[in-house]
């Protein structure tokens, strides 16, 4: 199959990946239809060197292609708040120059980075299962459950066909923060005669079903009970569920509850402005922790994955301004190691372990520490048998992510299957991918200029 141009005509429906796709990470989709093309998500990831060590840098995928057609970009929609979905369009807005479409939750962390980059830019606040036309395409938010609130599925639909875009997604019938998820939407999906899925793949090489948050509690809380001085538990920012369960911990266990770390202050204020942890998440100053006897206290701390010059590392250190940690104290890892920082984060367990600080990693704890926010193999064999489509394009994942992945939805029924990656353009109508691909490569943001700059092969 080939084309002669990059401009998708009446009977099309495309698919183009600028950057997730054999990959985790760095998120840019465009789908195209009738002259015009929508962009799905826009993301960051984090370059590491030779040595395994996060340099202070972020890369994110080229937007030339959708850059030199920007009058044909009807709009951006954000799909939950997660950096790899989110943390490039401060960078990169001023080159497409569109309203932003996203969920309340969403909006404010957006807003926040905007502000603080000093950019000007529409964004709209869209309500779970809302439709809206945006140029030739209609597009309807669906709620999905993730590891962040108001994570949102898209029904994509055009003249010549429709798609689910599914972002980052598991089946959690009890999720801590937000609604479980709704069977009976993804069913009645199925009967309308979806062309194509895109879908989530990170996870697809694990079999059975992910953890629910609902089920952390009670591990966390066993892990604390236990401890005989301070604990710390470090976890990602944006997940509000688990903010929520350790905050139900604290309550619980009798502990004043302390955040560490800027990042996770601004998500507590962004969450509470869209109405969460509002129950039993009591915070106290940072300038008191210090204070208090070390077993009345608990601490949620940034840096799970080792991040330099964040709390946890500080922390580590012994250079953080407001608590300092000793033997006997607590540190608690409730994520698990995103590959590739394997390396900083042994390094900080043995930072603490040297001062003869406790520490429990859910990589390798017996009790239950942390959930997943992506879906196992019988998740995806599920969805596909609620959505009943007519092609499956799995993205987000490596390359044997989403091999596995379409070897799913092959099992699962689905017709047709396509493996690409970035760059490449999927025609979802005819189930095909053109011979012609587009260029996919790599900018990172300088911050001591204040430039984009290509990543060199």
């Amino acid at each position: 199959m080939t084309m002669s141009d990059t401009n998708p005509g009446q009977q099309d429906f495309w698919f183009l990946p600028l950057g997730g796709c054999g990959e985790i990470g760095m998120n840019l989709n465009l789908y195209g239809h009738a002259g015009q093309w929508l962009m799905v998500d826009c993301g960051v990831t984090f370059e590491k060197s030779a040595s395994g060590v996060t340099r202070n840098r972020v890369e994110m995928a080229d937007p030339s292609f959708i850059a030199n057609r920007q009058a044909s970009l009807v709009g951006i929609v954000a799909t939950h708040a997660h950096e790899d979905h989110i943390g490039a369009l401060h960078h990169l807005w001023e080159q497409f120059r569109v309203p932003i479409y996203t969920t309340a939750f969403t909006r404010n962390v957006l807003l926040g980075k905007f502000r603080r980059a000093g950019v000007d830019a529409p964004i709209i606040t869209v309500a779970p299962g809302e439709k809206l036309d945006l140029g030739a395409f209609r597009v309807t938010w669906i709620p999905i459950t993730h590891s962040t609130p108001e994570t949102n599925a898209l029904l994509i639909e055009t003249n010549a066909g429709s798609a689910v875009h599914t972002a980052d997604w598991k089946l959690d019938s009890a999720p801590i923060a937000g609604d479980a998820i709704n069977p009976k939407l993804y069913q009645q999906l199925g009967k309308s005669g979806l062309d194509a899925v895109i879908c989530d793949s990170t996870n697809a090489t694990k079999p059975g079903f992910s953890t629910s948050e609902s089920e952390l509690f009670e591990g966390l809380l066993t892990e604390v009970s236990a401890s005989k001085g301070r604990v710390v538990v470090a976890c990602f920012a944006s997940n509000v569920a688990r903010l929520q369960t350790l905050g139900n911990v604290a309550y619980v266990a009798g502990r004043h509850l302390g955040l560490l770390g800027r990042s996770i202050v601004r998500m507590v204020g962004y969450a509470r402005a869209a109405g969460y942890l509002q129950t039993n998440f009591n915070l106290l100053d940072s300038f008191d922790l210090g204070y208090l006897l070390p077993e009345e206290t608990l601490l949620i701390a940034t840096g799970s994955q080792g991040e330099v010059g964040a709390a946890l590392h500080r922390l580590a250190n012994d250079d953080h301004p407001d608590v300092n940690l000793a033997a006997d104290d607590h540190v608690i890892f409730s994520a698990k190691t995103i590959p590739g920082n394997e390396l900083d984060v042994a390094a900080l367990r043995r930072a603490f372990e040297a001062r003869g600080i406790r520490v429990t990693h859910a990589d390798d704890s017996s009790r239950v520490l942390h959930a997943s926010g992506h879906p196992h193999e019988d998740e995806l064999m599920q969805m596909y048998g609620w959505l009943r489509p007519r092609l499956a394009v799995p993205v987000h994942g490596e390359r044997r992510h989403m091999q596995r992945n379409a070897q799913i939805a092959e099992k699962a029924g689905v017709p047709a299957q396509l493996v690409g990656e970035n760059g490449d353009i999927f025609d979802l109508v005819s189930r095909a991918k053109y011979s012609e691909r587009v260029a996919a490569g790599r900018i990172w943001f300088d911050e001591e200029s204040s430039e984009l700059k290509p990543v060199r092969a």
